[in-house]
């Protein structure tokens, strides 16, 4: 299984219009709206890592109110 954690900035007042699309999104299976130097969070997990760069790249970037993303992949021993 293919999971990664993706940081979301989103413009200002945008963030729970953001979270209500990723949690839309096919392979996004956690979202939350956090405090710090991003404002959400996104678990994404898949059977490939092609999907999973898919989604960040394809859908989770594109989102109306996303202003930046940093995507962490997970390594499992």
């Amino acid at each position: 299984m293919a999971k990664a954690y993706v940081l979301v900035n989103t413009e200002m007042g945008k963030e729970e219009d953001v979270l209500r699309a990723l949690k839309q999104i096919p392979y996004v299976t956690e979202a939350y709206i956090i405090y710090g130097v991003y404002d959400l969070i996104a678990k994404v997990e898949s059977d490939s890592l092609e999907k999973v760069k898919e989604t960040v790249s394809a859908r989770i970037r594109r989102l109306e109110g996303v202003r930046s993303t940093l995507s962490m992949i997970v390594v499992e021993p």
